[in-house]
């Protein structure tokens, strides 16, 4: 018997029904598919902020740099960075989220992202920024259709300038390769790997259906019955929920 859930690169069609979900429902499927470890790996293990809530969850790629604004030796080093940082940005495909692991942490020396930096990415096809650094010009960002999940706010830029981009990096306790496949909302972040791409649009679909089909109704159902008659109600509701799960991604011995 064949997997229910085929592998094979996603179509913008798919990414853009991931947008529909929060990412902890993203999660729901991711870690019924991937031989990972689901509670320990994916996610940022440490605490973000979603600047702009109001735009919902993101959905991209991941392109990778790390900053240095501390440091105003970079610009000397390799003037032409910025440069060649764009060229790798632009030639990847779409759409894109910009990882940017900051050096200078925990300092916050200045940002990598304003006003022009954020219209800049967008006409390169990115959606929006991960960085475990600072961002700035927020309402600037935000009217420009450019999502931010950071560690803080900054009025400077200091010497910002690629270091290096293109590599593993890690933000908020959780390694990003170019690739990875990225959810993000107000919630944090889900990291997502080839390997567990195809599938993740049908097991999150799976997993909110099942939801809504099971425990949901049952808990809302109860209201006004008697406790017994609720306690057996949900037990029963969660029972079945389980042997969906098993039947749906276990029957193969795949996953």
């Amino acid at each position: 018997m064949t997997n229910a859930f085929p592998r094979g690169p996603l179509t913008h069609s798919d990414l853009l029904q991931l947008k529909r979900w929060n990412t902890p429902t993203i999660y729901n499927g991711w870690e019924q598919i991937t031989k990972r470890d689901a509670g320990a790996e994916g996610f940022n293990i440490e605490e973000t902020r979603d600047f702009m809530p109001q735009m919902g969850p993101m959905v991209g790629y991941a392109v990778t740099v790390v900053i240095e604004p501390g440091n105003a030796s970079h610009r000397k080093s390799n003037p032409q960075a910025g440069v060649e940082y764009r060229r790798y940005v632009a030639e990847l495909p779409g759409p894109k989220i910009v990882v940017v692991q900051d050096l200078d942490k925990p300092l916050v020396l200045g940002s990598f992202w304003g006003e022009v930096n954020s219209n800049a990415h967008r006409a390169l096809g990115c959606v929006g920024t991960i960085t475990d650094g600072a961002i700035r010009d927020v309402d600037e960002m935000t009217n420009a259709g450019f999502k931010a999940l950071a560690r803080r706010l900054c009025v400077g830029h200091a010497h910002v300038h690629p270091v290096r981009w293109g590599c593993e990096v890690e933000v908020f306790g959780r390694k990003v390769s170019p690739g990875d496949l990225i959810h993000a909302d107000k919630h944090g972040f889900l990291v997502v790997p080839p390997e567990d791409q195809a599938g993740l649009l049908a097991a999150s679909r799976f997993m909110d259906s099942n939801e809504i089909n099971t425990v949901i109704p049952a808990t809302r159902e109860s209201a006004g019955r008697p406790m017994e008659e609720t306690l057996a109600r949900l037990e029963e509701s969660i029972v079945q929920f389980g042997v969906n799960v098993k039947e749906q991604f276990h029957r193969t011995g795949e996953w």
